[in-house]
């Protein structure tokens, strides 16, 4: 998970994924909704995080 800035600076948003690449200037997060290349001056913090659980199937009279 990466958190980095976003509108000039005014809020903060989080990839959420896999970190793929990181150079001296930006990180790559592979996200479910595709790669994200955040800059790291935009960056705030990164943290590994747990991959989520897996899909519980629906069983009879689940729902």
């Amino acid at each position: 998970m990466v958190r980095y800035l976003i509108e000039e600076g005014e809020r903060a948003t989080d990839a959420l994924g896999e970190l793929v690449e990181r150079t001296e200037d930006h990180v790559v997060v592979r996200t479910r909704r595709g790669t994200e290349r955040v800059p790291l001056a935009q960056v705030l913090l990164a943290k590994p995080v747990p991959p989520p659980p897996p899909r519980r199937s629906r069983g009879p009279g689940t729902g």
